[in-house]
């Protein structure tokens, strides 16, 4: 089943980059760090919508996972993590099941002492068994433990989001 086609994610992205300027107004920057590809991509485009709306510094950073065994080899974060110190950092995925994936992901940002960070995703599924607030996200959806969501970014059909 379709939750969302091209037209509905690039909406909800547009908003999305609306919602974390709004909320980040006394920033001078803003570091954004995809998760894997689809996480990436979404802090890609959102990134793309926050520089229309403002000339403020958003960097990008993008970080690798694997979602079955988090801890092998461990969240790696691809540039200088000591640069975040003392900044603004929003960690970006495109589904939030559990919660899992994204507790992991913050494990590097542990080592250092970040202003605040915030979490965005376009889909959040609220089964969230792990300690993880999603602060932006495109749709609520409540689903059952054994649905699947899956995003696809640039697909045969363009950009879409379903539930299998």
């Amino acid at each position: 089943m379709q939750l969302l086609n091209q037209q509905q994610i690039a909406s909800k992205v547009t908003r999305l980059a609306m919602e974390i300027l709004e909320r980040n107004t006394e920033e001078t920057e803003l570091f954004i760090i995809g998760i894997n590809n689809r996480g990436m991509e979404l802090a890609r485009r959102l990134v793309e919508g926050l520089r229309t709306l403002s000339s403020s510094p958003f960097h990008l950073l993008p970080l690798k996972i694997d979602p079955a065994d988090p801890l092998n080899p461990g969240p790696i974060v691809t540039g200088n993590l000591a640069e975040l110190s003392g900044k603004a950092i929003l960690v970006v995925d495109d589904v939030a099941n559990t919660g899992r994936t994204l507790f992991y992901a913050l494990k590097p940002l542990q080592d250092i002492l970040p202003k605040k960070i915030e979490v965005a995703v376009l889909v959040d599924r609220r089964h969230k068994s792990w300690p993880v607030y999603v602060t932006y996200r495109g749709m609520d959806l409540s689903t059952t433990l054994g649905d699947n969501v899956l995003v696809n970014f640039g697909g045969e059909d363009g950009d879409s989001a379903v539930l299998e």
